[in-house]
C-alpha cells in the first residue's frame, strides 16, 4: 500500500526546499492540494494567431473553376472522413488531436476593415470609439475583454500560478488600435503589452532577480505608494476636466489599477523560488531577423511555462496586421518566399499565388505540429500535457480582407472532453454584411459560441461570451 501523501502543497515544497526547482504537477500531492482545487492536472489554454487569412481562391464557394484546389486551406469534405489538403497535410500524424473548424466568425467584425480584425480575434468586439468624436479627431478606440483574460482574470482561473497569463508576439508591445501587437485585452478593454524577446521572456519566467527579497519588496512598496499618490491627485484633477477628458483620465486610471493588482501579485510570490529549467536547445538570442528560430523558441517557452505551471494561459501573435511597419512583415522574404507577408497574402487568392501562399500556410502549420508534439511528449497525470491544454490556432481573415469563415484549428484538451479527428463547418442565421467591399449574405455562426464551449471546458461557470447564441456541443 502506498503511504498517504504528505500534507503539503507544491508551493510549500518550494518554500521549504529553499531552492529553485522545476516541479510539474505531481500525483503524490494531488490529495494534499485539494484546497487549491488541483486534484487533477490543471487545464491550460493557448491561442496562436496569424494575420491575412489563408490560401483560398476567389469564387471558391461561388461555383467557379478551382485552381490549385489541393492547396486550399480548408478540406473539401466535412466529418471524420475529411482529407487534409497540402496546406495542412503535415497534421496527418496528429489527426486524432485536431479539429478543423469552418463557418465561424464574429458578427460585429464582418463589416470592418480586413486589417482591423486582429484586435478582435479573442474579444468579438467591433471596436467602437470610446467617446463621441470621430476617430480621426484623436478619440481612442475601446475593445473589451479577451477570452484568455476573461478566464484568467475575471473568473480567476489564473490566480494560482506565478503569472496570471503570458502574452507574446513577434512585434512586442501593444501596437495601435486596429493594428495591435497583442491578442490579450484586460477586463477594462485595454491591451496587455506582449513580449517578443525570448531572452527577456525566459528571464521573466525563470531568471534570478537581482537584490534580496527585502530589497525587491521595498521596491514594490515604493511603486504601490507612488500609485496611491497618483490616484489621490487624479481625484482632484478629475473635477477640473471636461467630460471627454474625464473619460480619458478614467481610461488611464483603469490601467493604473490593473498595474497595482499586478504589483500586489508579484509581492505575494516573492518568497516562492522561480523554477529552474534547462535552457539548452533554446535560441534565446532569436529575433525578427531569424523568424524560424524565433517562432520555435516562443513555442518552446510556452511549453516550459505550462510544464512548470508558471501560468495556465498564453497567447501568441505570430505576426501583426500592420503590414509595412511590422517587424513580422519581412518573415516571408527572409524565409525564401521572395515577397513580404502582406504582398504574399494578396497574391495568394488566384493563379500560381494560391500555391505559393499555400506553402506559407504549410510552413506555419508545421510550427503548430511541432507545438502539439512537444506538449504530447510530456507525461502528466494519466495522460500528457497536451491532453490538459486547449489550443486555438487561426486567423480573423479567410482571404486577405474578408472577416468571414475564419480558418481555425482546435487541438489538444482531450481531458476536457474534446472529440477530435474531424472537420466541422457551421452555419448560423443569414445576415447581410459588407464583406470585401460587397454586400453579401453571411451564414457564419458566431465564433463566440466556440468561446462559450472553451470556457466551460476550462471550468468557467458562464453561459455566454460576447455575442454568442449558444455553445458547440459536437467538439
Amino acid at each position: 500500500m502506498k503511504p498517504n501523501p504528505p500534507s503539503m502543497s507544491r508551493r510549500k515544497v518550494l518554500q521549504a526546499a529553499g531552492i529553485s526547482l522545476a516541479l510539474p504537477w505531481f500525483e503524490t500531492f494531488a490529495q494534499a492540494e485539494t484546497k487549491e482545487k488541483e486534484q487533477a492536472p490543471p487545464s491550460r489554454f493557448c491561442s496562436i494567431y496569424f494575420p491575412f487569412g489563408v490560401a483560398m481562391q476567389y469564387g471558391e464557394n461561388e461555383g467557379k473553376p478551382r485552381i490549385h484546389a489541393d492547396w486550399s486551406w480548408f478540406p473539401w469534405k466535412t466529418g471524420r472522413d475529411f482529407k487534409f489538403n497540402k496546406s495542412l497535410e503535415v497534421l496527418e500524424s496528429v489527426r486524432d488531436q485536431v479539429t478543423i473548424l469552418g463557418g465561424l466568425s464574429h458578427p460585429q467584425v464582418r463589416s470592418i476593415g480586413g486589417h482591423d480584425s486582429g484586435d478582435t480575434f479573442l474579444t468579438g468586439e467591433g471596436i467602437k470609439p470610446l467617446w463621441k468624436a470621430s476617430v480621426g479627431s484623436g478619440s481612442s478606440l475601446r475593445n473589451t475583454v479577451s477570452l484568455d483574460q476573461f478566464m484568467a482574470r475575471t473568473h480567476k482561473l489564473g490566480e494560482h500560478t506565478r503569472f496570471t497569463s503570458l502574452t507574446l508576439s513577434s512585434d512586442g508591445g501593444v501596437g495601435m488600435p486596429t493594428r495591435s501587437n497583442t491578442l490579450s485585452y484586460a477586463p477594462s478593454g485595454h491591451p496587455i503589452p506582449s513580449l517578443n524577446r525570448p531572452a527577456l521572456i525566459f528571464e521573466r519566467l525563470f531568471g534570478l532577480k537581482s537584490g534580496s527579497i527585502d530589497a525587491q519588496r521595498k521596491g514594490l512598496v515604493r511603486t504601490s505608494s507612488h500609485m496611491d499618490l497618483l490616484l489621490n491627485e487624479a481625484k482632484d484633477l478629475s473635477r477640473k476636466l471636461s467630460q471627454s477628458d474625464r473619460q480619458k483620465l478614467d481610461q488611464y486610471l483603469t490601467s493604473v489599477r490593473e498595474v497595482e493588482q499586478d504589483v500586489e501579485r508579484t509581492a505575494s510570490w516573492l518568497k516562492v523560488p522561480a523554477p529552474l529549467v534547462n535552457a539548452t536547445g533554446l535560441s534565446l538570442d532569436a529575433d525578427d531577423n531569424t523568424p524560424d528560430d524565433l517562432i520555435r523558441t516562443m513555442l518552446d517557452l510556452i511549453v516550459l511555462a505550462f510544464q512548470t505551471d508558471s501560468t495556465r494561459f498564453a497567447t501568441y501573435q505570430l505576426a501583426t496586421m500592420h503590414d509595412g511597419i511590422s517587424m513580422s512583415n519581412k518573415f516571408t522574404s527572409l524565409l525564401g518566399f521572395q515577397k513580404n507577408y502582406h504582398d504574399l497574402a494578396h497574391d495568394g487568392q488566384q493563379g500560381e499565388g494560391i500555391m505559393t501562399y499555400g506553402k506559407w500556410d504549410r510552413y506555419l502549420t508545421g510550427h503548430l505540429h511541432y507545438f502539439i508534439e512537444r506538449l504530447a511528449s510530456i507525461e502528466e497525470g494519466n495522460g500528457t500535457l497536451l491532453d490538459n491544454t486547449c489550443i486555438l490556432y487561426g486567423s480573423s481573415n479567410s482571404r486577405t480582407h474578408m472577416n468571414t469563415n475564419y480558418p481555425l484549428i482546435l487541438a489538444g484538451g482531450k481531458s476536457m472532453g474534446y472529440k477530435h479527428g474531424q472537420y466541422l463547418r457551421y452555419e448560423g442565421a443569414g445576415a447581410i454584411a459588407v464583406v470585401d467591399g460587397r454586400k453579401r449574405n453571411v451564414t457564419d455562426a458566431p465564433l463566440a459560441n466556440l468561446f462559450v464551449t472553451i470556457q466551460k471546458r476550462m471550468g468557467v461557470k458562464a453561459d455566454s461570451f460576447a455575442d454568442s447564441t449558444g455553445e458547440l456541443t459536437d467538439i
